[in-house]
């Protein structure tokens, strides 16, 4: 019998770094801290190898096809599949950045939507019957975010498709680059993203009920990281909470939902919580 694996992307630093951490005190198996940068993974590694903690390392690149792959046969080569995937690899431009929308645009959706829709079709297939899949969205990630109520009704179209999502995802990019998106699409290309990886993740787990895998979303709070210029109020093992609740603890009819912080399952397409961590 294989063990069992976790595997977090982005996991070098931040609320992906939590994840890990966590994982490696309850998850009853292997787990994989990955990071584009190995130098910064190792250390990463040896930090909570100072506090008992044993996690593997492999080098992962979720915006790049080859790494995918070889994280991929790698996993294949040595266990049966993965367990719980918990895709956390984002970027955020700061408020001040000085780069023009469209580059931000193109940029934040590459990472924070396509490479994560690249990432699951590479992984996917080797994800375990009774596996789960946390993908790592944000309060900005609710459907009210979109100032447009067309639009918000294509993405929440119970029928809507990856390629369908993706479609519109590129089109946001593309009105962007000619000064037209606010609108329709509201002026940041992180909700936009954000609400991309709501919507996958619905479509998602449509796709994988045959195969008992569990998918949902969850805003982790506004955490003390980079990402956030350490303006959150919650600690990063706060910002780990729900995702660990999804990852391990939630009952499994817990699939293809949005969950809050407070590991509250959110309508992802009705008001606003008030808690707005």
């Amino acid at each position: 019998m294989s063990a069992k694996v976790a595997v977090v992307t982005g996991s070098n630093k931040g609320i992906g770094f939590a994840i890990v951490r966590g994982l490696c005190k309850r998850f009853d198996g292997v787990v994989y801290l990955t990071s584009r940068d190995e130098e910064r993974g190792k250390t990463a590694v040896a930090e909570l190898n100072k506090e008992g903690l044993s996690p593997n390392y492999h080098q992962l690149d979720v915006t790049d096809k080859k790494s995918l792959e070889n994280f991929r046969d790698y996993i294949k080569s040595k266990y049966d599949g993965i367990d719980v995937l918990v895709n956390n690899a984002a970027i955020a431009f700061k408020g001040s950045s000085r780069e023009p929308v469209n580059v931000q645009a193109e940029q934040t959706l590459f990472v924070n939507y396509f490479s994560l829709v690249s990432t699951c079709e590479i992984l996917f297939p080797i994800i375990k019957n009774g596996g789960r899949v946390v993908n790592l969205s944000s309060s900005c990630g609710h459907l009210s975010r979109i100032p447009n109520e067309e639009l918000r009704n294509k993405l929440k179209s119970p029928t809507l498709t990856v390629e369908e999502l993706s479609e519109l995802m590129q089109q946001y990019i593309d009105a962007a680059k000619q000064g037209t998106h606010s609108a329709m699409w509201g002026n940041s290309s992180y909700v936009v993203s954000k609400v991309g990886v709501s919507a996958l993740t619905k479509i998602q787990q449509r796709m994988l009920n045959d195969r008992d895998i569990k998918v949902n979303a969850v805003h982790p709070g506004y955490v003390d990281t980079d990402m956030t210029s350490h303006r959150g109020p919650l600690t990063i093992d706060q910002g780990a909470s729900a995702p660990l609740f999804l990852a391990l603890d939630a009952p499994d009819t817990v699939k293809g939902e949005y969950v809050w912080y407070t590991s509250k399952i959110v309508n992802w397409d009705g008001a606003m919580p008030d808690e707005t961590y």
